[in-house]
C-alpha cells in the first residue's frame, strides 16, 4: 500500500502535462562500471570495466517514464592500491562480472518532446529496483580462483552467501534529441546491493584450522593473504606498527553494516517508435 504522505507526490509526477507524448523507445548503450565496498572504501577510480546493456522505455508523458533494461560489466579492487595502511596489509582483491535487470522511474526535470527543436533535451533522475548476479574471483600463482565455494570467511557448506541480490537502481542523466526518432543518453547510474558480499569480503576472519578441515588447504590461502605481503617486504608491518599475521580469529576483515555498490557511467543510443497503437485504432 502508498503511503499516504507520499501518494500526492506520484500524483503529481503524472499530472505534470496533460497533452502527454507517449510511446515507447529502445536501445543500447556503452560504457564502463565500477565498484565501492570493502576493498575500495576510499572511493577510487582506478580499476575501470568495460560495460554496456539494452533497454525498452515507456513514456508516459513529456515528464514521466519506465524503463527496463539489462546490463552486464566487470568491477574489480585491489588493497594493494588503498592509501589505508591496515587496508594495504590485508592484502585482498577480487574480480567479477556482474550482470543485472532492472526496473527503473524516471522524471524529467524539462519537458522532452521527441522531435522537438525547444524540447528536445533535458536532465533527468530515476529510481527503481534490480536483480544482480556476480561471481567473485581472486588470483593466485597466476591463477583465477571462485571465492564462494572456498568459504573464506568460514561459512560451513550449503550456507555460502548466494551470487544473486536484489538491489536498489538510482542515478541521474541527460537526454538530448537528435532527430524525431533517434536521441542520445547519458546516465551515471548506481546499484546498491542488498548483499555485502560482491567482494567476498564483509565479516569477520575464521578460524584457519576449521576452514582447512571444511575446505583443503587451497581454501586457507585465500583467508588472509598478509602473509604473502609480509614475505615481499617484512618491513611494511614494523614500520606502521602492524601485526603479522593480521588474520586472528574474529578480527575484523571486513565492513557488514554497509553494502557493496557499483555503478555504470555510459553513452546510449534510442530509437521513438511512437505512440503504437492496434492497426484497427481510428
Amino acid at each position: 500500500m502508498i503511503n499516504k504522505n507520499f501518494l500526492p507526490f506520484v500524483l503529481l509526477l503524472f499530472s505534470l502535462n496533460i497533452s502527454a507524448q507517449e510511446g515507447f523507445e529502445a536501445g543500447g548503450w556503452l560504457g564502463i562500471s565500477h565498484y565501492f565496498g570493502d576493498l575500495n572504501t576510499n572511493l577510487r577510480l582506478d580499476h575501470p570495466g568495460l560495460a554496456g546493456g539494452l533497454g525498452v522505455r515507456y513514456n508516459f508523458n513529456t515528464r514521466v517514464c519506465t524503463k527496463l533494461h539489462v546490463n552486464t560489466g566487470t568491477v574489480q579492487a585491489y588493497d594493494s592500491d588503498s592509501p589505508n595502511i591496515y587496508e594495504r596489509a590485508r592484502n585482498l582483491h577480487f574480480k567479477s562480472k556482474v550482470a543485472d535487470i532492472a526496473l527503473q522511474m524516471e522524471f524529467n526535470f524539462l519537458e522532452y518532446i521527441h522531435g522537438s527543436k525547444d524540447n528536445g533535451w533535458t536532465p533527468y533522475l530515476f529510481l527503481g529496483l534490480g536483480v544482480s548476479y556476480f561471481n567473485p574471483q581472486a588470483k593466485l600463482d597466476g591463477q583465477w580462483y571462485d571465492l564462494r565455494p572456498l568459504g573464506t570467511e568460514g561459512q560451513f557448506k550449503g550456507e555460502e552467501y548466494y551470487t544473486v541480490a536484489g538491489g536498489w537502481v538510482y542515478g541521474a542523466g541527460l537526454k538530448i534529441d537528435l532527430s524525431y526518432e533517434w536521441s542520445l543518453n547519458i546516465d551515471l547510474s548506481g546499484r546498491r546491493l542488498f548483499t555485502d558480499y560482491l567482494d567476498d569480503v564483509s565479516t569477520v576472519y575464521p578460524d584457519v584450522n576449521d576452514v582447512q578441515d571444511l575446505r583443503g588447504d587451497l581454501a586457507t590461502r585465500f583467508v588472509d593473504r598478509s602473509s604473502e605481503l609480509y614475505a615481499q617486504d617484512p618491513g611494511f608491518f614494523t614500520r606502521n606498527n602492524i601485526e603479522h599475521p593480521i588474520g586472528q580469529p574474529g578480527r575484523q576483515r571486513g565492513n557488514s553494516r554497509l553494502n557493496d555498490t557499483y555503478v555504470y557511467f555510459g553513452v546510449g543510443i534510442y530509437y521513438y517508435f511512437g505512440n503504437l497503437k492496434c492497426p484497427y485504432d481510428k
